[in-house]
């Protein structure tokens, strides 16, 4: 009898412990393949699962040390090169049986059936075996197995039955408890190239796990047999020929339907990433969300394959882009126009809408029922997650830098303009990204051959899945936030009536809108949830150019500079206002500040408005003024032209003026510097403040509502338990440094002895005034000056005086003053006891009066009265002495 032929192939994979499926070398597809069943010898049983596409199929469990027997021989021969001899095959069912070999040659292979039978993993049949060398060795091979109680010959044999688990009762959880962490499995059947099915282990638990993030050609059913896609046949073996049967890790991140989503990792790597790069498989952005392991990867391989034009993408062709000139930059944010759109000033000066890239801001929702059509939709508020999502970027942008990278340019196309398509960054945050995960906008999703997309698209689809996941924003079963906000704006009656609020809150908090004009801005007001047109108090604002249904009406000179001012400076910023009134139209009227900055001087600083006569009456028109000034001296903007009024008095004037006023001096400070109230206003003043304590004794503020600010014009209770207008001048803390405004004298006091100054006691002018002692100097020494300041305040404290401004030094009002019969001279009084020097003036009108100071004090210096008591120490200049030049 001849020798039966000796054969070669790969083993595909291991049936059980007796029987392997032998494959060839692939040329041109995949190779064809058989079954070979071990000759001789028996393998327990592996456990099988009901099939219910049969009817009575039921499950069976493990035959002691099948798994052992299949695993032994998986892990000898899965995957590597063999020889075989087919010694018989069995009438009917085609079975083959034979002998099988590891390597090249049987005479220096390993012989798979006697190493099995030496493990004691399968059994000899010995009934009607003809009688060989061959199978002899087997029988003694498993008698000496037998002897040892080795594998299923051991006194334990019926404890090595697995208990394998075929069905998952709850998927998700399931990969909830797993999520992320790599999971040892055998891979046991591959469907197609993106789905398998593996037993995890050590659990057994039978899993079908379909491949993050791709999509193969798939097989159809059609009639008995499989029909599969351009390519199905090659992904498959390609799987196959790598996975099946092999150790690998997988991570389930998902689940689709009764199927686990994941990633299946192979020692030389991941079969996804792999399977991109042969273009056997697309990215799909339905389950690109959930992947863990670098989806960056997996698009990058994908891109290489269309550039190879590899097996499915054998036909592709690019898609035709708008070329991107500057593909990044950096800017800061002036304004956000809706959930996905920013506007950024660069660098350069250059104004760029910027939309974000892959993002749909919220829409309003559509129940189905019949529109209303006279009813104005505000999209802001009215649709749903809107105002949130504006919210969040004004909150975490408005002001900042932010880094642009371009990803694509969307053409114009049915009316709506190009757009430039980016991902914006913030400190390294992606802020589309941060948006999707707080479920604000949702994901846009693609075409498979749109490649237009966000460079982070993976990362946003994740963003979306964590935000599904936690039932965020736009994904939550909850009610949507509702924004009732009342649209104030022109409307008069309204307005009236929230006049008084306004104007009682002293300093509210609000949000500018939108800038019509440099001093034109619409404000929403969060705590009293309304709309507001505000415009600015004090000054006169060049108009801008704007746009009417009967065409463009022309701006004014520097109208659009103010307006740019104006829109950088506090646009969508958190601003506070101080409403003063309302115009006929039903706009208020007042100051608005952007931090401490006040809007109106700020546009006069810059030389974009003038003062309007108006300011005369508010507290800030001294700034203005001072801000006028120096516009005018810098020739900046609308001054650039302008020329200082030339004096038309020339010659000094020869005469000293005298317009004596009687005053009473309510605070003396250092220096000869004090404040003094004027006698002819006293009533005004005693009836002002006898109608602010009625007015806080019937409406008593609410103690801690007012928060001050520098510069405010409040109420302060004193120490009398009274209340007083004070100017704040600094606040730390819960403290604050005040000044009451008619009395002069200063304090620190807590905040919650502040409160918010009605309105209608601004009207009068502070009635404390700052002069300064003319014609006399004060000296540097601390006991001299000491003296002096004594003498002083002994001399002019809480009495009625006469005063006569006889100069201006540095701004300040320098003055002498006379007792109320005019009798004495309180400065000359003071040179005269040597307790000040003279100042020595040299204006001709002022010489008679300095002549007087002069010879009082070289009478002070003869007597040696106090400073003089060692001499004329002005001589030489001698600083140990006090004196300082």
């Amino acid at each position: 009898m001849a020798a039966p032929q000796v054969q070669r192939g790969i083993i595909k994979s291991v049936l059980s412990g007796d029987a392997v499926i032998i494959r060839g070398q692939p040329k041109g597809g995949p190779p064809p393949e058989k079954q070979l069943n071990l000759s001789n010898v028996v393998a327990p049983r592996l456990a099988r699962r009901a099939n219910p596409n049969v009817e009575a199929s039921v499950e069976t469990k493990d035959e002691p040390f099948a798994w052992e027997a299949r695993e032994f021989l998986r892990k000898m021969v899965v995957g590597k090169e063999v020889c075989f001899t087919v010694e018989y095959k069995v009438p009917g069912t085609g079975r083959e049986y034979g002998c099988l070999y590891v390597g090249n040659d049987p005479q220096t292979g390993k012989n798979v059936t006697e190493a099995l039978v030496n493990e004691g993993l399968v059994e000899v049949r010995r009934g009607g075996i003809k009688p060989s060398d061959d199978q002899a060795k087997l029988c003694d091979l498993e008698d000496t197995a037998k002897s040892n109680s080795k594998g299923k010959w051991a006194a334990d044999a019926q404890t090595h039955v697995r208990d394998v688990k075929w069905a998952l009762e709850n998927p998700r959880n399931f990969v909830d408890a797993h999520h992320n962490k790599p999971v040892k499995a055998i891979v046991e059947h591959v469907r197609d190239g993106c789905t398998l099915r593996a037993f995890l282990l050590p659990s057994f638990q039978y899993i079908t796990v379909m491949l993050s993030g791709i999509k193969c050609p798939m097989f159809k059913r059609e009639g008995d047999k499989d029909v599969g896609e351009p390519f199905a046949d090659q992904a498959k073996f390609f799987v196959e020929s790598r996975l099946l049967q092999r150790d690998v890790e997988i991570i389930m991140e998902g689940v689709s339907n009764q199927n686990i989503l994941g990633t299946v990792l192979h020692p030389n790597g991941n079969i996804t990433e792999f399977l991109l790069q042969e273009g056997f498989a697309r990215c799909v952005d339905w389950s690109m969300g959930v992947v863990t392991t670098g989806p960056e990867k997996m698009r990058a391989a994908e891109k290489n394959a269309k550039e190879k034009r590899l097996r499915i993408w054998k036909d592709y062709t690019p898609q035709a882009t708008i070329a991107i000139t500057e593909k990044q930059f950096t800017g800061k944010v002036i304004e956000i126009q809706n959930a996905d759109r920013l506007v950024i000033k660069t660098s350069e000066n250059q104004i760029k809408e910027v939309t974000l890239s892959s993002i749909r801001p919220p829409r309003m929702a559509d129940d189905g029922g019949p529109k209303d059509n006279t009813k104005r939709i505000r999209p802001l508020y009215d649709v749903p997650y809107m105002f949130e999502a504006r919210e969040f970027l004004r909150k975490k942008l408005i002001g900042k830098k932010v880094n642009v990278s371009v990803d694509y340019i969307r053409p114009g196309s049915e009316g709506f303009p190009e757009r430039t398509c980016a991902t914006v960054t913030i400190g390294g945050i992606n802020v589309a990204e941060a948006l999707v995960s707080k479920g604000f906008v949702t994901v846009v999703r693609y075409r498979a051959d749109d490649d237009q997309r966000s460079a982070h698209y993976d990362e946003l689809l994740a963003a979306e899945a964590r935000a599904l996941k936690n039932a965020k924003g736009l994904h939550s079963k909850k009610e949507v936030p509702i924004h009732r906000v009342a649209d104030i704006s022109g409307d008069t009656n309204k307005a009236k009536q929230f006049l008084p609020f306004l104007q009682r809150a002293g300093r509210s908090e609000a949000i500018v809108e939108f800038v019509a004009s440099g001093s034109r801005v619409r404000l929403y007001l969060p705590k009293e949830t309304c709309l507001i047109t505000f415009l600015l108090s004090g000054i006169s604002c060049p108009r801008a150019p704007r746009n009417v249904p009967s065409g463009a009406i022309e701006g004014e000179p520097f109208g659009e500079e103010a307006l740019t001012f104006t829109k950088e400076l506090c646009m969508q910023r958190e601003v506070e206002v101080e409403v003063e009134a309302i115009d006929k139209a039903g706009n208020f009227i007042g100051w608005l500040f952007v931090g401490d900055v006040n809007l109106s001087v700020a546009l006069v600083k810059e030389g974009l408005s003038s003062v309007h006569f108006t300011a005369e009456r508010s507290q800030y028109y001294q700034s203005l003024v001072s801000a006028e000034e120096e516009a005018k001296k810098d020739k900046i903007k609308m001054w650039a032209n302008y020329e200082e009024p030339k004096d038309i008095v020339v010659v000094e004037e020869a005469e000293r003026k005298v317009n004596y006023k009687d005053v009473v001096v309510t605070e003396v400070g250092e220096e000869m510097k004090f404040y003094a109230q004027h006698v002819e206003t006293g009533p005004q003043l005693e009836k002002l403040m006898e109608e602010l304590r009625t007015e806080m004794v019937a409406n008593p503020p609410l103690q801690g509502a007012y928060t001050p600010h520098k510069g405010d014009l409040c109420a302060a209770k004193f120490v009398d338990e009274e209340w007083y207008r004070a100017k704040v001048e600094k606040v730390a803390g819960n403290q604050a440094n005040i000044l009451y405004v008619d009395y002069g004298n200063r304090e620190v006091i807590p905040t919650a002895r502040l409160a918010v100054l009605p309105s209608t006691f601004h009207s009068l002018p502070t009635q404390a005034h700052e002069y300064a002692l003319a014609f006399v100097a004060v000296p540097e020494d601390v006991e001299a000056k000491k003296d002096a300041q004594e003498a002083f305040l002994k001399d002019v404290l809480n009495k009625q005086l006469a005063l006569n401004v006889e100069y201006k030094n540095q701004g300040q009002d320098m003055v002498i003053l006379l007792t109320s019969d005019k009798s004495a001279d309180i400065g000359l009084g003071l040179v005269t006891d040597g307790l000040v020097m003279v100042d020595n003036r040299r204006e001709k009108r002022l010489q008679k009066l300095v002549t007087d100071y002069k010879k009082a004090q070289d009478a002070a210096k003869n007597a040696r009265l106090n400073l003089w008591q060692y001499g004329d120490f002005t001589a030489d200049d001698a600083v140990e002495f006090g004196y300082k030049r």
